[in-house]
C-alpha cells in the first residue's frame, strides 16, 4: 500500500540522491550490508534487546538506500539493464536475509519464519514476472516491500517493550501477518497480471 507514495515522495528524493554521486550499485549494494546488519541484529536480539534497536536503524537504512540507488541512477543517465537487475537482485537477497535473521531467532518458530520468507518471496516473483511478460513491474497490493520496511522498522521497538502476545512474540506475529497479507498480495498481483495477458490477446 505505501509503494503508492513512490510518485508522492520521488521530489523529495532528487536532491538526498544528488548527494551520493553517480554510482548507484555502490548504493544498492550499501543497502545489502545494512540488511546483513539487520540479520545479525534480530538473530541476538533475542539475548540482547538493545539489539532490536539496531535492526530498526538498519531496516530504515536499508529502506533508504533502496529507494534512493535507482533514483540516481536516473539523475547520473546510468540507468540500464544491469543496474535494474542489480537493483531488484540486491532487494531480494535483503528480503532473505532480513526474514531470514528473524526466522533463525528465538523471536520466532522456524517453519513460520521460513514460510514468511517463501511468500514474501513469491509476492516479489510476482512483481517482476509482470514486466518479464511485457507489463509493468507491479508494487501493488497489500505487502509491498515499502509495507515491509514500515512494518520491520516499527516491531522491533515495540517488541522491545513487550512479551508475549497470546502465545506469540511481536516479531512472530509480524511472520505471520507476512504469510497472510503476502497471500492475499499474491492473488492480487497474479488477477492483475491475467487480466492484462487476457486482455492482450484479443487487441
Amino acid at each position: 500500500m505505501l509503494d503508492k507514495l513512490r510518485n508522492k515522495i520521488d521530489f523529495m528524493l532528487e536532491p538526498i540522491a544528488r548527494k551520493f554521486g553517480k554510482e548507484a550499485n555502490r548504493i544498492s549494494y550499501l543497502s545489502l550490508i545494512f540488511a546483513f546488519i539487520a540479520a545479525l541484529s534480530f538473530y541476538y536480539s533475542y539475548a540482547r534487546h538493545y539489539f532490536l534497536f539496531i535492526a530498526s536503524i538498519s531496516i530504515i537504512l536499508n529502506g533508504f538506500f533502496d529507494a534512493i540507488d535507482g533514483k540516481i541512477a536516473r539523475l547520473s543517465k546510468k540507468a540500464g539493464r544491469k543496474g535494474d537487475f542489480i537493483d531488484h537482485a540486491v532487494d531480494r537477497f535483503s528480503d532473505a536475509l532480513i526474514i531470514g535473521g528473524i526466522a533463525a531467532s528465538q523471536w520466532c518458530e522456524k517453519k513460520i519464519g521460513i514460510a514468511a520468507i517463501a511468500i514474501v518471496l513469491l509476492v516479489s516473483y510476482l512483481g517482476t514476472q509482470a514486466q518479464a511478460v511485457g507489463y509493468k513491474r507491479i508494487y501493488a497490493g497489500i505487502l509491498g516491500r515499502a509495507d515491509r520496511i514500515a512494518i520491520l522498522f516499527f516491531a522491533p521497538i515495540f517488541q522491545y517493550f513487550t512479551g508475549k502476545i497470546s502465545g506469540y512474540y511481536l516479531m512472530e506475529w509480524v511472520m505471520i501477518y507476512f504469510i497472510l497479507a503476502g497471500i492475499i498480495t499474491i492473488l492480487q498481483r497474479y488477477y492483475r497480471i491475467v487480466k492484462w495477458l487476457e486482455k492482450e490477446k484479443y487487441e
